[in-house]
């Protein structure tokens, strides 16, 4: 009997796990589909955005001295590139502004790259928990639809990105200046009105 039991639990993992997959694709799918929704964006620019930043980060996963010497992050919101983080050299950062640039959809480059060394985890781990800072108080202090604003946090300068009206704009940047941690904001935002 236990061997019977067993047996039908090893078969029947594969099928838990396609089970599971599935209903990860079908969340991801709603979450993407309340996005494009509540966006300012087309879902054609949405779309593009997110193939922009794919083609980008692919460029930067294959080139080798960018991938072992720069740590870049890539953020686009309506054809508007922003490129965040380190590379060592002036050149290996119009490097990668330049590929970006050449990516099709792409109408503004934000470069935004400094010339330093890859920073250690925990400067990182810092950015990511400024980010979750900020649009929590975005969230609790505005009535800015957070699908509406990308944050994007670099060694504690925060971008804001998005199509906004310039009161939206005004609240958001007064509200991110508060927080603790930041040090300097930075609008990348498109204006709506």
């Amino acid at each position: 009997m236990k061997s019977r039991i067993l047996f039908f639990l090893v078969l029947s993992l594969p099928f838990t796990s396609l089970l599971s997959s599935c209903a990860t694709m079908v969340v991801g799918a709603a979450v993407t589909t309340v996005d494009v929704i509540h966006s300012r964006r087309s879902p054609g620019a949405y779309i593009d955005d997110g193939a922009i930043e794919l083609k980008v980060r692919e460029f930067l996963i294959r080139d080798q001295e960018l991938r072992k010497n720069a740590h870049v992050s890539v953020t686009s919101m309506n054809g508007i590139v922003l490129l965040s983080g380190e590379a060592p050299t002036v050149e290996l950062r119009n490097k990668v502004g330049a590929k970006a640039k050449n990516v099709q959809s792409v109408r503004q480059i934000v470069n935004e790259i400094r010339i330093a060394g890859k920073t250690a985890f925990f400067s990182r781990a810092n950015d990511t928990w400024l980010t979750s800072k900020v649009k929590t108080r975005l969230f609790q202090r505005t009535k800015l639809d957070a699908t509406r604003v990308k944050v994007v946090s670099e060694y504690g300068n925060v971008y804001l990105m998005g199509l906004v009206t310039r009161a939206e704009a005004k609240a958001a940047t007064h509200v991110v200046r508060g927080v603790n941690g930041v040090v300097r904001v930075v609008k990348v935002f498109e204006y709506t009105d």
